[in-house]
């Protein structure tokens, strides 16, 4: 029998969990034993890893999160680990990797089938922004919470006259700030794709306030940047970095609220969702969507499909090369963008 290993890397998401229940439901169709790689690629190095049976993924297809857990580990940050990268793979045995992760873990993953091992990748971001997939699981249910707390901040905002500013995940791109901002009825989207000036935000909230509403919903990209008369721009702090370089950024928000009621006199608050994107329990969207991709990464690995991972295109999921994840962000559609522009104000 056949050993594949799977993994889970970067930030978690909700939907990893039918993924995994799905290649190991899948494996026994191609005479595979599955075994669980934690932490991410942070297991490999370390040798920290679990067989996956059907009793083991039992009962978790609607759970959020990771029952393998997860790291944002970059195990070719130096020669040194990318060397017990590949001894902690050959002291398993493997017939080949599932990597199920954002652009970092694909990246890696792109880079490990480089150094021949045999990879399958299966791509997930909250954020949407992959290449070569029409769709991320994960995507859905952070919109839909978006959108929930939008629809709760709308009445709260109506009842005290104020501007309230709706912090949402978006380091690089503003598909979820776009998505939930259509579909929750805000005044203004600012994303990092394209920035807007503070006087062309204010003029689009005194415009709503003159037709008679006295609120508003401002929904901001944590890495959108709002230019000021000076040449300066507001923009969200990323003092710290993660494993790839990638910045923690946060507080775009609460700079665009200040902002807001210093020009315009109407109390402004500021609401950071956070992390809240990521959690719990998938919606029924991303659970099948994620269950696709994971019975076809099974697949592809017992038919030697290595180097590619399973992607949406329109309604089919199909292989689809991973150095097309690791080929830059997928930004927003200008043209989506500018259809979020009719409803401002």
């Amino acid at each position: 029998m056949r050993t594949i290993g799977l993994l889970t890397g970067g930030g978690d998401c909700p939907g990893l969990n039918a993924v995994i229940r799905a290649v190991v439901r899948r494996s026994t169709a191609h005479d595979f034993s599955v075994v669980g790689i934690r932490r991410g690629w942070r297991g490999l190095l370390d040798g920290d890893h679990v067989p996956l049976t059907f009793d083991s993924v039992s009962g978790i297809l609607a759970r959020g999160g990771t029952i393998l857990l997860t790291s944002r580990t970059n195990p070719y940050q130096d020669e040194t680990s990318r060397r017990r990268l590949l001894a902690g793979i050959k002291a398993l045995d493997l017939h080949a990797i599932v990597a199920v992760g954002g652009e970092d873990t694909l990246g890696v993953a792109a880079r490990l089938h480089a150094d021949g091992v045999n990879v399958v990748g299966v791509p997930k971001t909250i954020d949407n922004d992959l290449r070569g997939t029409d769709l991320t699981f994960g995507f859905d249910t952070a919109v839909a919470t978006a959108c929930d707390a939008i629809d709760r901040l709308q009445t709260t905002a109506e009842s005290h006259d104020r501007t309230i500013v709706v912090e949402v995940m978006g380091r690089a791109t503003g598909w979820i700030a776009v998505a939930s901002g259509i579909a929750g009825g805000a005044d203004a989207i600012l994303i990092p794709e394209f920035p807007m000036s503070i006087v062309e935000l204010c003029a689009i909230l005194a415009r709503r306030r003159a037709r008679g509403r006295s609120f508003s919903i401002v929904v901001v990209a944590e890495g959108a940047r709002v230019l000021v008369e000076d040449g300066r721009a507001l923009a969200g702090r990323g003092d710290k970095a993660d494993a790839f370089g990638h910045p923690r950024l946060g507080g775009i928000g609460q700079l665009v609220a200040d902002e807001i009621e210093r020009r315009t006199g109407v109390e402004s608050r500021v609401t950071v969702l956070g992390h809240v994107q990521r959690g719990g329990t998938p919606t029924a969207f991303d659970r099948l969507l994620a269950t696709r991709m994971g019975v076809m990464a099974c697949d592809m690995a017992a038919r030697g499909d290595f180097g590619k991972m399973a992607a949406l295109r329109g309604q089919e999921v199909v292989p689809v090369p991973l150095g097309e994840a690791a080929a830059g962000l997928k930004t927003v559609d200008p043209a989506l963008y500018e259809l979020a522009k009719v409803f401002f104000g």
